[in-house]
């Protein structure tokens, strides 16, 4: 089998990771990876076309010099921020003598996308995840169990994911300026999923934090399906800032380096270090500050007590905080916080460790590519490898013209990860996750009407385990909004 390189980009806010892997089949192997100082990146979106090129075109040139290539497309993550989950049905006849198949579980999902009303015009479908399917004799079926039933109809209950249309045309954008294709935009809640989860884990129940830089992001899993998904705009980067403030830094970097070397939470539980003095070099006339450990300690745990607070409220707000049974998964560079996992378990009462990446790579001597940090653009790598992602580079290192364009953001705000047309990346035909699509022509035959969707069934109690959490976060809630509002651009 043809080796091929596959290019993914991570945008994060304080980052930008650029990751290869040269893949033969179903052998990957990690060849590259780098992460570089970010700019024009805000809560996870691209604010500013200009910087992000000026901060990411340096780091593609030094990956092609290094591995003797030039990069032609590259797969990335759709923005985790400003993301809205709705709900919608959709329902096709069949015909009861054939069974059904995934041809038409994707052709349902597709129409599921297409009829929902949006009535806001710069907003973009980012796609659709299956929650059951029932038939004319059964109901509450997953799609591994209606695949092969014999029914007359088939009628699906979707999430339906809606972004902002102007994110999704800013990474256009950027790579437009690059002259690089867009080989696929993933969403980064199910790649990141499928990366560090186990397939026990999300069966059994459980919800995947990903607390980034500007965004601290949730994925409800149960019964191996996606079933809520919700972000706030607070994460490593808010720490730092409390640091740089509470502290009297006075200088973001050193604050920041402040926070990996000795940031810790839970300062009760600091025993030998509880006394601890930090004497740093500020700058200044004074020229040292010293800094209480245990101080520095009830800063970032202040911080992360909100964050999370808010986090175990959208655990609740699902539905799903009782049925959490294999508890949290905590990735991202936030998890690498001292007790940070700990303290999420005094406060919740859920299980949490540490999502890496899943042992299904190599990794080629890279540092980092192990690390929780590292997960989003590793499962991209993983996703584009199951999808048949074309090969992402050609044997040139010094390139003197790029031809390929990408096509602006379409309807459905979701690119192929697959086939070119015309030099410009084929639009998604409607799937959320690439890995889930193939061809809808076949079944489209046996489909006799496609009715309207039907009015979405309310929506079951559900017993409130964290309320102790839902309260702290409602007190707490007019004053996070207020500081993102007054948060510095």
């Amino acid at each position: 089998m043809d080796e091929k390189h596959i290019v993914a980009i991570d945008l994060g806010t304080s980052k930008f990771a650029l990751a290869i892997a040269r893949a033969s089949g179903e052998d990957i192997q990690i060849v590259y990876y780098r992460e570089v100082p970010s700019a024009g990146i805000r809560r996870s979106c691209i604010s500013n076309v200009t910087q992000v090129v000026s901060a990411l075109k340096p780091a593609i040139e030094a990956a092609e010099k290094e591995l003797d290539i030039r990069i032609t497309q590259a797969v990335v993550g759709m923005p985790r921020y400003s993301v809205r989950q709705e709900t919608n049905q959709g329902s096709i006849k069949l015909n009861p003598d054939e069974c059904i198949t995934a041809d038409d579980i994707n052709y349902l999902k597709d129409m599921a996308q297409q009829e929902y009303p949006l009535e806001n015009p710069k907003e973009v479908l980012f796609g659709a995840v299956a929650q059951s399917f029932s038939t004319s004799e059964d109901f509450q079926l997953v799609e591994r169990e209606i695949i092969g039933m014999a029914s007359d109809m088939i009628e699906g209950n979707f999430k339906i994911f809606i972004g902002d249309k102007r994110y999704l045309q800013n990474i256009d954008l950027v790579f437009n300026k690059m002259k690089i294709a867009i080989a696929g935009k993933y969403f980064i809640p199910d790649t990141t999923a499928k990366a560090v989860l186990t397939g026990a884990e999300m069966e059994s129940g459980v919800a995947l934090v990903d607390f980034g830089a500007g965004v601290t992001s949730v994925s409800v899993y149960s019964g191996g399906i996606m079933r809520h998904y919700a972000s706030i705009p607070f994460g490593g980067k808010s720490i730092t800032d409390d640091i740089n403030n509470e502290c009297k830094i006075f200088s973001k970097p050193l604050a920041e380096n402040i926070k990996l070397a000795h940031g810790i939470c839970m300062p009760e539980k600091l025993q030998n270090m509880n006394e601890k003095i930090l004497r740093i070099n500020i700058g200044t006339t004074a020229q040292y500050k010293d800094l209480p450990v245990k101080y520095l300690s009830e800063v970032i745990t202040c911080r992360v007590q909100e964050i999370m607070e808010a986090i175990l409220y959208e655990i609740q707000k699902s539905g799903f905080a009782d049925r959490l049974r294999s508890g949290i998964v905590l990735t991202g560079g936030g998890a690498n916080l001292a007790n940070c996992g700990n303290f999420i378990t005094e406060i919740s009462g859920y299980s949490v460790r540490t999502g890496y990446p899943k042992p299904l790579f190599s990794g080629g001597g890279c540092i980092g590519v192990h690390e929780a940090e590292a997960s989003v653009p590793i499962g991209m790598i993983l996703a584009a490898a199951r999808d048949n992602c074309e090969d992402c580079s050609v044997q040139e290192s010094h390139p003197t013209d790029r031809t390929v364009v990408v096509e602006p953001a379409s309807g459905t705000g979701v690119e192929d990860s697959g086939t070119e047309k015309d030099g410009n990346a084929a639009p998604h035909s409607g799937t959320l996750f690439p890995e889930d699509e193939t061809s809808q022509q076949t079944g489209k035959h046996r489909h006799q009407e496609a009715p309207q969707p039907k009015k979405q069934r309310q929506a079951v109690s559900w017993k409130k385990k964290i309320q102790k959490a839902v309260d702290k976060f409602t007190g707490t809630l007019y004053n996070m909004n207020e500081e993102m509002n007054n948060e510095e651009i």
